[in-house]
């Protein structure tokens, strides 16, 4: 395989509600608005939807390698799974590659969306500017329901024509692409906080 296979490829972990708003909501609505902005419609990949009997790590690999513009969603354990951060620095180390998201041209080919927390991040993933879907990371379908889903729908319209604007600037696939392994968990420790001190004898 050769060339890229993708425009766009989703970077997310399983944990918590996030995989089932990626399910219920985002990935349609996203390839349904990427759809209404250009011909032919750009093809997004999510792990979900792979070949059935395909080594799961080797099709994520190599469907990185294939894909112009990772769509980074945003949540606490992204970035305590070593998967994800695997994805992230082997996208990180393509625009180092490329002098991309640098001091000479500042785009990148990371996108994040925000869907929960920020407080928590690491301060280095502070530094790239995201899409907030906070406001719209409701996971179940009874959402599609509301009022709400109307402000959800232009929400995804407008990320649909970031990303339409950007792919449309990525530089030709090289073989060469690099990917970085990382699959062991990353473990952050936690802080402890000031409350939870043991208070002094009277």
């Amino acid at each position: 395989m050769s060339g890229y296979q993708f425009d766009f490829f989703i970077s997310y972990s399983r944990q918590g509600s996030v995989q089932k708003w990626l399910l219920n909501h985002f990935y349609n609505k996203l390839v349904e608005c990427l759809a209404d902005e250009c011909a032919p419609a750009p093809k997004v990949y999510m792990d979900r939807h792979m070949p059935r009997a395909v080594e799961w790590s080797h099709n994520l690999t190599t469907s990185l390698r294939h894909s112009k513009i990772m769509i980074q969603v945003m949540t606490p354990h992204y970035f305590r799974s070593g998967w994800c951060m695997s994805e992230l620095d082997s996208m990180r180390a393509r625009e180092e590659m490329l002098g991309l998201a640098s001091g000479e041209v500042s785009q990148g080919l990371i996108y994040p969306i925000l869907y929960s927390d920020s407080e928590n991040f690491p301060i280095a993933e502070r530094m790239r500017k995201w899409h907030d879907f906070k406001e719209y990371a409701h996971p179940d379908p009874v959402y599609q329901q509301t009022v709400d889903y109307i402000h959800f729908h232009k929400e995804v319209k407008q990320l649909a024509r970031d990303l339409v604007e950007l792919v449309d600037q990525v530089p030709d696939w090289q073989p060469d692409w690099p990917i970085v392994e990382r699959p062991d968990p990353i473990v952050t420790p936690r802080t402890p906080l000031p409350r939870f001190k043991r208070c002094p004898e009277p």
